[in-house]
């Protein structure tokens, strides 16, 4: 991050400095390649320059986040935009038309779009590991200083659940009278939540990414229970450096509840209880907003395309770092 002097300054040159980093990796669909690097980094480099000396001489004012100047992109007449397809503005306009803050809704209806990146898993709340579970978190450290070599996310294996709650580029609730279903845009998978008595398997059979899961409501709140899950998996990526995973063991269990607190908020907490990794329960709670005029599109991850990527760009650019 670019150093600089003056709250004011400060805090605009670094967002400045975080959306040309990100225009630029989205112009290059991911981590770009040596040259790329080199050229975003210039030109980065003398935009902030530039702009933090015009802030400081007084003559501009904050540049504005893009609004509703920049029009939606959809498919066709009648199909909606994706989650992560609107931008701060476009959310806000949808939530306002709606009126989520006085709509009125029924507290056991939690159908719709929520959010647009899942919720992140708490990392103040994080236990500390057994014996065992910080054997396996080391294991899962990066070979390489430049991406996190040993993420299964790279060669598309599933994110698995909850890994899929906490990044997910948004997610749907679908209600039906024996089960609920979780849609993610991430991977264009879900899972099937049951709410028709049945009981977690005690010995599942096979183990599964996504888990066994089983719902029921206590009051206004929606309560969940997981197991059975493959322990190839991550509960989520290590985000403080990323080089490391936080691991989990096939006897992982997830507890959660979901409380749509108004027309347009809707809370969650999950819980991750694996007494093999993490010496106590954890908890995790968060609010995601409804996206009224979103709907989940497909985001997947293709082995192929993650092949070829990988063999273009981020193995050569690894090996250029260890010369």
């Amino acid at each position: 991050m670019t150093a600089c002097r003056g709250a004011k300054i400060c805090d605009a040159v670094q967002e400045l400095e975080f959306f040309l980093l990100e225009y630029y990796r989205l112009l290059w669909c991911g981590q770009p390649d040596e040259r790329a690097v080199e050229e975003m980094r210039t030109f980065a480099t003398f935009s902030i320059v530039f702009f933090a000396a015009l802030l400081g001489s007084g003559r501009v004012e904050l540049a504005q986040k893009p609004g509703l100047e920049v029009p939606l992109v959809t498919p066709g007449p009648g199909w909606k935009s994706c989650p992560r397809c609107e931008n701060e503005a476009h959310v806000a306009e949808d939530r306002r038309k709606a009126n989520v803050d006085t709509h009125p809704f029924d507290p056991h209806d939690i159908s719709g779009v929520w959010g647009d990146n899942g919720i992140e898993l708490d990392l103040k709340t994080l236990p500390p590991f057994t014996p065992y579970g910080q054997k396996l978190y080391d294991a899962t450290k990066s070979d390489s200083p430049e991406w996190n070599s040993k993420d299964p996310m790279n060669i598309c294996d599933p994110l698995g659940y909850p890994r899929v709650f906490a990044y997910n580029y948004g997610m749907e609730f679908i209600q039906l009278p024996d089960r609920a279903l979780q849609f993610f845009e991430l991977s264009h998978t879900w899972r099937t939540i049951w709410t028709d008595g049945r009981k977690l398997p005690a010995n599942p059979p096979i183990l599964r990414y996504m888990g066994y899961s089983v719902g029921h409501w206590e009051g206004d709140t929606f309560m969940v229970e997981a197991n059975g899950f493959e322990d190839r998996s991550w509960v989520s990526e290590d985000r403080r450096g990323r080089r490391h995973g936080f691991p989990h063991t096939s006897e992982m269990r997830v507890v959660e509840s979901y409380k749509r607190l108004d027309y347009g908020r809707l809370q969650a907490t999950l819980t991750v209880i694996d007494p093999k990794v993490y010496t106590q329960p954890w908890v995790t709670t968060g609010i995601a907003t409804l996206r009224p005029n979103a709907e989940i599109g497909e985001y997947m991850c293709v082995p192929s395309d993650s092949i070829d990527f990988n063999n273009k760009n981020t193995l050569p650019a690894d090996a250029a770092t260890t010369k």
